[in-house]
């Protein structure tokens, strides 16, 4: 059995160890292996794995034969577009070929599966209007760098599939009732580190999340109701504070 000195002297050099493994690590902008925010993968939570496999290979047969201008790439919130934002969308988006590309629950990863796994292998849209990331912080907390490199990695891959497409980036919406939530400031720290990819000539970050904001700060009930996802007057608001930008990137 140890003596006492021997289990202090113990202690003090797993400390020391431990202190010198930290001085050692990787920096912070570099992804921790278990978060795998840019390394595609399939969606595994178990209230989607029944119908986000089916949705996208539903998604690949209608792009063989859809013509498509404009690209809606991202997770609930986009893929909300189809229920909560369906009239807006058909007021705004009908007549300029627009293909949703929204999948609800969706992280970073999933969506470099999808794009690798050709969601957009046959189309050649104009524009690709993509925002992402609330889920790595809501499912997972990830840190706001490593949420950024999958966003970095997903643009990448965009560029490389869609050489001739402009993307907009959209800077993640706000979420949680109040400005000083940990969610909430997560985002609007990954919209920082994001808003570094807009090169003005290929990619272009637009961030339009304060619509959806009280004077205080606050997210209004009435535009989100669940303070994550727009309903339809949040659609509205969104459609209108979008439409210079992706007027101008059409042309």
């Amino acid at each position: 059995m140890l003596s006492t000195v021997q289990l202090k002297l113990t202690i003090l050099l797993v400390v020391v160890w431990l202190s010198g493994c930290a001085s050692s690590a990787k920096p912070f902008n570099t992804p921790l292996p278990t978060l795998f925010v840019d390394k595609p993968a399939m969606q595994t939570d178990s209230w989607a794995v029944s119908w986000w496999e089916p949705r996208h290979n539903e998604k690949l047969a209608l792009a063989a034969s859809a013509n498509v201008d404009i690209v809606m790439l991202g997770d609930s919130i986009t893929h909300f577009w189809e229920t909560d934002g369906a009239d807006v969308w058909q007021e705004y988006y009908a007549d300029k070929n627009a293909f949703n590309l929204g999948f609800s629950g969706d992280r970073t990863e999933h969506v470099l599966w999808r794009l690798e796994h050709g969601a957009v292998a046959e189309i050649s849209p104009k524009l690709v209007v993509l925002m992402i990331g609330t889920n790595n912080t809501g499912h997972r907390m990830d840190p706001a760098a490593y949420t950024a490199i999958g966003v970095s990695a997903i643009v990448t891959e965009l560029r490389e599939r869609l050489p001739e497409s402009k993307i907009l980036l959209l800077g993640i919406f706000p979420r949680a009732y109040s400005p000083y939530n940990e969610m909430r400031l997560r985002n609007v720290e990954i919209n920082k580190k994001i808003s570094d990819l807009d090169d003005a000539k290929n990619i272009f970050y637009l961030d339009i999340g304060n619509i959806f904001l009280a004077a205080d700060g606050t997210i209004r009930a009435d535009l989100m109701p669940d303070y994550l996802h727009p309903n339809a007057e949040g659609y509205a608001l969104w459609a209108a504070a979008m439409q210079p930008a992706i007027e101008r990137l059409l042309k």
